[in-house]
C-alpha cells in the first residue's frame, strides 16, 4: 500500500517536471519530454541498445581478471 502512493506521488512529480521542461525546452535541440523522462521508479526501454567498444572490453577483461592488470607490479599492497 506504502509502495503504490509512493508511485502516486511520483507519477504526479514527474508530470509536472515533464511540463516545466517541456515549456522551458529548445525544440531545435530536444523533443518532447515525457513523464517516463523524470519517473525514477519507471524503467524505461532503451532504444539505442548496449554500445560494444574495444576499450569497455578491455575494461572487463581487467575486472574478470582475464586479461593483464594495470600497473601490474608498481604498487605495493
Amino acid at each position: 500500500m506504502a509502495e503504490a502512493r509512493v508511485d502516486a506521488e511520483w507519477n504526479h512529480t514527474s508530470a509536472i517536471l515533464a511540463m516545466l521542461a517541456n515549456v522551458n525546452r529548445d525544440p531545435k535541440k530536444h523533443g518532447p519530454y515525457r513523464p517516463e523522462d523524470f519517473h525514477p521508479l519507471k524503467r524505461r526501454a532503451s532504444t539505442e541498445g548496449i554500445r560494444i567498444t574495444k576499450s569497455s572490453i578491455g575494461v572487463l577483461k581487467v575486472l574478470c581478471n582475464a586479461g593483464p592488470a594495470v600497473g601490474k607490479g608498481k604498487e605495493k599492497v
